[in-house]
This record gives structure tokens, C-alpha cells and sequence, in this order.
């Protein structure tokens, strides 16, 4: 299992976005993800991020490498885990 992969659920540890849930939408690389919050959601935009600024969660969302907001949003309420995403 890789820890880092499109959908994983993962919590910010460093950076202004600090202890904030995100889901990565695509891996850029060995080094860096893209990752979205989303900011509607929990509050972390849509950026680049380091990975070892990122702790992986258990959890995995079925999503396509580079999925809206508006699709992550979607399954977020399908699946019951906006509340989860919004605690920190």
C-alpha cells in the first residue's frame, strides 16, 4: 500500500495550513503532491505540497487524478466525512 496516492486523506503538519485535513488530488513527483482541502471544506486551498510536510490518514476517497472541488465536495457528503474533514 502507498502511503501517498491520489485520494489519500492526510493532515498538514507544517506550513499555515498546520493540522488541517486535505485530500491529495495528483502526485507531481517523488517530492510534492497536489492537495486541496477543500477550501470550502476545511479550510486548506489548492496548492503543491511537500510531502514530508504531510502525515497520511487511513482513509482513501475513489477520486481521479485531478478531480474538482466541486467532485470532492460531492463524495465528501456521499461518503459522510465532511464533519471529519472539518475537525481538526
Amino acid at each position: 500500500m502507498s502511503a501517498i496516492q491520489v485520494g489519500r486523506i492526510c493532515v498538514k503538519i507544517q506550513g499555515r495550513e498546520a493540522g488541517k485535513r486535505c485530500v491529495i488530488v495528483e502526485v507531481i513527483d517523488e517530492s510534492f503532491v497536489l492537495v486541496t482541502g477543500p477550501k470550502a471544506v476545511s479550510g486548506v486551498k489548492r496548492r503543491r505540497a511537500n510531502v514530508k510536510h504531510l502525515q497520511p490518514l487511513e482513509d482513501l476517497l475513489q477520486i481521479s487524478k485531478g478531480a474538482s472541488e466541486e467532485e470532492i465536495i460531492d463524495l465528501l457528503d456521499e461518503t459522510g466525512k465532511t464533519d471529519y474533514m472539518k475537525s481538526p
